[in-house]
């Protein structure tokens, strides 16, 4: 996916060499990689190996990423630099006509501080607009400080706290962040 020297190839690339594409049943597989890749690289040190596990095999199944394909309701969007595959974001609308959730957004670790996050974001927030949102919302797990920080910063706030019972056992112990569109 991404070659040893990713990040010294590609120090001078913008926000503007990359693109989101959406996802295709092709992907399906390669989505999955990444994701692991990601996830077990990013959560190691907030959830255990185990619930990291538990997650991934529950997310990156086709039945799973089938609601993606040309869905009018959600989105899953692959990040591309290049010929390179880095990152991904989906969203979703909710129950309430003037949200959209922020489901994941993420991007491998050799890319981070590149500006491909705010990247995504910006996008995610335009898609809202486009479809008559005026408001997203995301869960984040309250020990996931660096990404917190990036939505603070982006002009996200707590609106509440929740713990999710994802099943076998597991929780998710999250903010509930939401940011207001102008």
């Amino acid at each position: 996916m991404t070659s040893s020297n990713a990040k010294n190839d590609t120090m001078n690339l913008t926000p503007q060499n990359a693109r989101l594409c959406a996802l295709t049943v092709a992907d399906f597989d390669t989505l999955g990689e990444l994701g692991r890749t990601i996830w077990r690289a990013h959560y190691i040190s907030i959830i255990t190996i185990e619930q990291i596990e538990y997650m991934l095999n529950g997310r990156y199944t086709a039945d799973k990423l089938q609601r993606y394909i040309d869905s009018s309701e959600c989105w899953l969007e692959l990040l591309w630099v290049g010929d390179e595959l880095v990152g991904y974001c989906s969203y979703a609308r909710t129950a309430d006509p003037d949200e959209l959730k922020l489901e994941q957004l993420y991007l491998l670790p050799d890319w981070h501080g590149r500006g491909l996050g705010g990247f995504m974001l910006r996008h995610v927030e335009q898609r809202a607009r486009d479809v008559g949102c005026s408001r997203i919302m995301l869960t984040v797990n309250k020990q996931n400080t660096n990404s917190i920080a990036v939505y603070r910063k982006s002009g996200f706030t707590v609106r509440e706290e929740a713990v999710f019972d994802i099943g076998n056992g597991y929780v998710m112990d999250d903010y509930v962040m939401v940011k207001n569109l102008a």
